[in-house]
């Protein structure tokens, strides 16, 4: 498995987050269908959200990209800190996991409320 690092934007508490992926085959086809849980931490039995294709929180844009939406009633219950999540491909029997595993940040921001 490779590894590799990438700095992104931080989740910002009461604000809808997005993020894309890329990578560098197409992992990505026009028929799958995909799924991962957002949590404190790995070991943590709480499931904070649950990103899939069929809520459009995981959103195919191509073979090579894909793009996560955290809605704000999702963020808005977010604490400091930071959030992880890897990604599944459901469609397969087997369910596959893709080997991507994200830890993103958790930030207050300064306006908030609006």
């Amino acid at each position: 498995m490779t590894t590799a690092l990438a700095e992104g934007p931080a989740i910002l508490i009461g604000y809808e987050y997005r993020l894309q992926l890329e990578a560098e085959g197409a992992l990505f086809p026009d028929e799958a269908r995909f799924a991962g849980q957002l949590r404190g931490k790995a070991n943590d039995e709480t499931v904070l959200a649950t990103l899939n294709s069929e809520s459009s929180t995981i959103l195919r844009r191509s073979d090579n990209t894909l793009e996560l939406v955290i809605p704000e009633a999702v963020t808005v219950a977010l604490a400091p800190g930071s959030v992880v999540l890897d990604l599944v491909r459901i469609d397969l029997v087997p369910p596959q996991h893709l080997n991507v595993f994200l830890e993103i940040p958790v930030l207050l921001p300064v306006t908030r409320g609006l």
